[in-house]
Order: C-alpha cells, then sequence, then structure tokens
C-alpha cells in the first residue's frame, strides 16, 4: 500500500519595496504625555510588503507539477505595486488591508492570506531653503533605525473577506541609559560569576508588537489608531524614569504603561535583548566616570504578552 503524506505548504513574494508619493497625512491622533509625535505628512509612504498564500488547492504545483491554481509570484508583486496607487488612506496596517482584500477578490484561486509590512523609514532633513531652489523635500534615509511592522491575516468567509488576525509592532529599537537600573538577588551557586549591580548602564534591544480589541481602530486611522511613534516614546519615557530590579521589571512596567495610555490595545508582548556593556575601569576620584566595552557575544532575551483580563 502507498504511504501517504500530511502536507503544510504556503507560497509568495517576500520583500517588495514600494515608495508611494503624497500619500494621505496621517493625522488626528489622541496625544500623549510622553510624545510630540502628532502625525506625519507621508509625502513619502514607503514600505517592504511580503504576501504568503495558504492553502491545499494548490498542493498539486508541488505533487504533480500543475500550476493552474498557481498566481506567478511576479503578477503577485504588480499587484502590490499598482494597487498601493489606488490606497487612500495613511497607515501601514491600512495599506495591508486593502491589499489583502483586493488580492481575495481579484484571486479566486486564493483562500487565505497575510500580508506582511515594514516601514522604510525616512525623516525630513534640516536645511535651508534658498530663494529658487529647494521647492522638493528632502528625506534622509533612516533605515538602521528602528521601524514599524505588521501584519494580517484574511480567509474567505462565503463572498466576503474576513480579517481574521493582526499584529502590530516596533521593532528594532536600541536604549541605553548609565544609570537607573539594577540587577541584584539573583539565584547563586558554582556557576555564578555574575556580580550583583546596585545601579548599572543599561543597554537592551527590544521589539515590542501589540494587537487591538476592535480591528476597527486599526484600519480607520483616527484617535483609536495605535502610532508605532507613540509606542516608541512611550517605551523610552519608562525607560528614562523607571528604576528597574531587572529588565523583566522595566518590561513589565513598559507594558502597564501602554495598556494605560491605549485603552484600545487589547495585548502587548515583548521581545528585549540584555546588550548591557562589561565594565573596564573606574575613576578613583569620581565612580561615575567609567570605561564600558563590548560584553561577551552570547545575550540573555526576556520576553513578555499582557493580555487584558
Amino acid at each position: 500500500m502507498p504511504e501517504t503524506y500530511q502536507y503544510e505548504i504556503s507560497y509568495g513574494k517576500v520583500a517588495v519595496p514600494v515608495y508611494r508619493a503624497y500619500a494621505a497625512p496621517l493625522t488626528g491622533l489622541a496625544p500623549l504625555p510622553e510624545s510630540n509625535f502628532t502625525g506625519r505628512t507621508n509625502n513619502l509612504f514607503a514600505l517592504e510588503v511580503d504576501v504568503e498564500v495558504f492553502g491545499d488547492n494548490f498542493l498539486p504545483a508541488y505533487t504533480e507539477g500543475d500550476n493552474s491554481n498557481i498566481v506567478a509570484t511576479d503578477s503577485m508583486k504588480n499587484f502590490i505595486l499598482r494597487q498601493s496607487l489606488a490606497y487612500d488612506g495613511a497607515t501601514l496596517e491600512g495599506l495591508l488591508h486593502w491589499l489583502g482584500t483586493q488580492f481575495l477578490l481579484a484571486y479566486a484561486q486564493m483562500h487565505t492570506l497575510r500580508l506582511s509590512g515594514r516601514e522604510l523609514a525616512f525623516t525630513p532633513a534640516q536645511v535651508a531653503r534658498v530663494a529658487g531652489f529647494g521647492a522638493s523635500d528632502v528625506l534622509l534615509n533612516r533605515s538602521h533605525d528602528d521601524y514599524a511592522t505588521a501584519w494580517i491575516d484574511f480567509t474567505r468567509a462565503n463572498d466576503s473577506v474576513v480579517l481574521s488576525n493582526h499584529h502590530c509592532g516596533r521593532v528594532n529599537m536600541q536604549l541605553l541609559k548609565i544609570t537607573g537600573s539594577a540587577f541584584t538577588k539573583f539565584v547563586r551557586d558554582g556557576y555564578t560569576t555574575l556580580p550583583e549591580r546596585g545601579d548599572r548602564p543599561l543597554f537592551i534591544a527590544l521589539d515590542v508588537f501589540w494587537r487591538y480589541t476592535n480591528v476597527a481602530d486599526m484600519l480607520a486611522a483616527g484617535p483609536g489608531y495605535i502610532a508605532a511613534e507613540q509606542v516608541r516614546d512611550v517605551i523610552a519615557s519608562v525607560f528614562d524614569g523607571f528604576v528597574s530590579e531587572s529588565i523583566q521589571h522595566l518590561v513589565h512596567e513598559m507594558g502597564m504603561r501602554l495598556l494605560a495610555r491605549f485603552p484600545q490595545m487589547a495585548e502587548v508582548s515583548f521581545d528585549a535583548q540584555n546588550r548591557t556593556r562589561d565594565p573596564v575601569a573606574a575613576s578613583e576620584t569620581d565612580p561615575r566616570v567609567r570605561v564600558y566595552s563590548d560584553p561577551f557575544s552570547a545575550y540573555g532575551s526576556i520576553r513578555l504578552t499582557m493580555r487584558r483580563g
């Protein structure tokens, strides 16, 4: 009797670069005490988009070489680029929702898919305007900095397109302060070489993700929308002002603050890496004056998810 198999399959297009000029501006955000971010012009709306298609109707492409239910990934790329021109909104999540909906409306061969996006961050240059020149926006690349990200899952329900899941985030943040962090009273045994530190410089890499209670807030781009820039600023404010006993203690305080500031946020999660530098030398006359260097390449990993009860 021939052996049978179970399959999990998907295919798609990854990292389609989109540079949309003069998208709708992002306005109407609720103000926060920790953030000066109130919106953006979106004169340049730049991101990378992934599309991943799931299902078993295109399994014959794998097992038999039958491509009759396969939409070419090159067609997906062109679809993303052309449909981005038709998008009339102001947010990364809104564009992903538009693209996912249009994909399922256009292609009956697609049953379930995920649209993902990563902001390509640019910031206006501070340049002096000279009479007769400088009519165009000057933008500087900030791709090495933190950026917004999101993914949205779509499926079919009868003749309708359903948003079945979502995840928003701000990733690649790097935060450093030279005081206001401790790590003491941890388990000590024969393997312990780390000294207790009542006050230490703290350097962490941090990704934060969240989900909405009501996806309508995510798509409306109004007072209920959670701007990734505001999330970043709240995190930076907590990092600056909160004296923590550990990174676990710190990310919990960040989660408490974010859930308080954004009642529309149903869940927040953190992925933190301890990148704290190792002390090398200290001044004999002023203990604040110290030299640090890069630590051993391995790093501590701290994760936390908080959901409303």
